[in-house]
């Protein structure tokens, strides 16, 4: 009695799929693991291994759809297949003996599904695939990168043995989506020899490339019948140029009465330049950013009041005593300190710019988590300082090089980005001269920093030429009154202005 092949599941979402194409014969003798046939849903292409060696015996013919579970072909036990292994075509090189030492198949099939990677995280995307499909894996070795709307992790194998991907890179998948799969393997890494079975089964993605090209999907092909479009009148944007489930929605079916072209003048620019375009999808980041940015403008009564900083004292005292400090402590003295120092000075006599709202109560912060914007090729991230308030400058520093530099590597965790009490942003870095910020919710207040300018100053009635930095805070009106607003910001103002008042504590 032969063993019965039937439909894996294939994802959460999937309950059919389309038998696309049989690489193999019927009466053919199939190894171990060795692909069959491609099963295609709506979503993507799979391909289906043999359980076992033998005498395949299909059931369901191509283009045949079938339900998840359903038996597609039947594969002959080993008795048959050693009969048909003595015939002179299949000669010594499928039937040498067994090395112990050499990695064995197991049967056994490891699933491996997006784990759950924080309370508010319901889906991520998959980055970037470390190994390819078919590639022999050890057990905790990186396979990929996985994205969330917050942070990359790194996912790690959960077995030994030969790698089958499901998940394209780039796929969106919600916690507990099939990411892969992994054939259990004992021992050690496969060693793979050239043999004419190997090199028969090298030419045959052409027959499926040929087959695929111009072939909706299930789905695709069921939205053409409803548009009444021919699928020859669609180019297909899949695999092999199938007809995808996206190409059948932006079809338009084509005019019937063609109307002569309208003579035109020729274009101005005749040669030279070019008119490409370039779409590339959001990441999960990027949307993320995008939606709380939209719903921080809608769901908050956000207003921005101005101040000047004249920069020469703190500029003065970085002067004289960066070498020392540098020695002494190890990290450059920046003027991110110098601020973060200011800011937890003026939240503690303005303890509203330090509150936040639920729902119908406000929370006041006795701490000061201060939240630093850091650019990153991703996107934006805030990672938070954690009690800023009782960190020296140089603790101060310290963080803001590891926060960044963990941030540009993508290597930040939930809880570095998860909380802050206030934030700071320092669009100066890029040459910004004014800008209004927009607040990190649920924070009630964000304050910008922007590029220092020599500009002329009246100062005890004499025009003076001195370093200004345009300061604008960004805040909740709901939480935070213009008195308060404007109290604070003069309250930094003038503890850079005078920094031994952030030493003395006054």
């Amino acid at each position: 009695m032969g063993q019965q092949v039937k439909v894996p599941t294939v994802g959460e979402s999937i309950s059919e799929v389309t038998l696309a194409n049989w690489l193999k014969k019927d009466g053919e003798v199939v190894k171990m693991d060795e692909v069959i046939a491609e099963l295609e849903s709506d979503k993507a292409t799979f391909e289906l291994t043999a359980p076992q060696a033998g005498i395949l015996k299909i059931i369901k013919q191509k283009g045949d759809v079938v339900p998840i579970g359903t038996v597609i072909c039947e594969i002959a036990d080993s008795s048959i297949t050693s009969a048909a292994a003595s015939q002179p075509k299949t000669t010594t090189s499928i039937a040498t003996p067994t090395n112990p030492s050499k990695p064995m198949q197991t049967g056994t099939i490891k699933e491996m599904k997006v784990p759950a990677v924080g309370e508010s995280i319901t889906e991520v995307t998959i980055s970037t695939w470390l190994k390819k499909d078919g590639d022999f894996v050890k057990l905790d070795e990186i396979i990929a990168e996985v994205e969330s709307d917050k942070a990359t992790f790194e996912l790690p194998a959960e077995a030994n043995g030969t790698l089958r991907i499901v998940a394209k890179e780039k796929t969106t998948l919600p916690i507990g989506g099939l990411i892969c799969k992994i054939e259990v393997t004992e021992g050690g890494a496969p060693t793979v020899t050239p043999t004419p079975t190997a090199q028969a089964t090298t030419v045959q993605p052409s027959t499926t490339t040929s087959y695929a090209s111009g072939t909706p999907s299930p789905a695709a092909a069921k939205i053409l019948d409803e548009k009444n479009i021919p699928a020859t009148q669609v180019s297909g944007s899949g695999v092999g140029g199938r007809i995808t489930k996206e190409d059948a929605i932006k079809a338009q079916p084509s005019t019937k009465e063609s109307k002569p072209a309208p003579v035109l003048a020729p274009p101005v620019i005749t040669s030279g330049g070019t008119r490409n375009e370039r779409r590339e999808k959001m990441t999960s980041l990027r949307k993320t950013i995008a939606r709380r940015l939209v719903a921080v403008k809608n769901e908050t009564a956000m207003l921005t009041t101005f101040n000047e900083v004249d920069m020469k004292p703190v500029m003065d005292l970085r002067s004289k005593y960066k070498d020392q400090f540098k020695e002494k402590y190890g990290v450059g003295l920046g003027f991110m300190s110098f601020f973060t120092k200011a800011i937890c000075a003026a939240l503690k006599d303005f303890p509203a710019v330090n509150a936040s709202i639920d729902k119908d109560e406000i929370i006041y912060h006795d701490y000061c988590d201060i939240s630093i914007a850091v650019s990153t090729p991703r996107g934006l991230v805030v990672p938070v300082i954690r009690n800023a308030e009782s960190l020296t400058m140089a603790q101060i520093e310290s963080e803001v090089v590891r926060l960044a530099t963990k941030g540009r590597d993508g290597k930040l965790s939930i809880e570095e980005m998860t909380g802050g009490t206030f934030s700071i942003t320092n669009g100066g870095v890029f040459g910004s001269m004014l800008s209004t910020p927009i607040i990190n919710p649920p924070q009630a207040a964000i304050l910008g920093m922007h590029n220092i300018v020599e500009r002329p100053i009246a100062i005890k009635g004499e025009v003076v030429v001195r370093p200004i930095m345009y300061l604008a805070l960004s805040y909740d009106h709901r939480i935070i009154d213009g008195r308060e607003s404007v109290s604070f910001l003069v309250r930094v103002k003038e503890m850079l202005e005078d920094p031994g008042r952030l030493i003395l504590g006054v």
